[in-house]
């Protein structure tokens, strides 16, 4: 089953914490966004298996934008 995490606030990927393919648990930090002078983890709902990351470091993103998508 694929899971799509998606950005919950507007801002700029700052970090990328994994890669297409690494197995992650529940709450690992995915990746890391900057928004309003803040650093906001984004973390993984579930175990799972990367499957796709759709967005690089340094790209702005919007609210509801997919970020990552696991494969569980």
């Amino acid at each position: 089953m694929s899971i799509e995490v998606e950005a919950q606030i507007t801002g700029k990927v700052w970090k990328i914490e994994t890669s297409p393919g690494d197995a992650v648990e529940e709450d690992d930090v995915l990746l890391i966004i900057e928004s309003m002078k803040m650093e906001i983890p984004v973390e993984a709902p579930e175990a799972g298996r990367v499957s796709e990351l759709r967005v690089a470091e340094g790209q702005s993103v919007e609210e509801g934008d997919v970020l990552v998508v696991l494969e569980t």
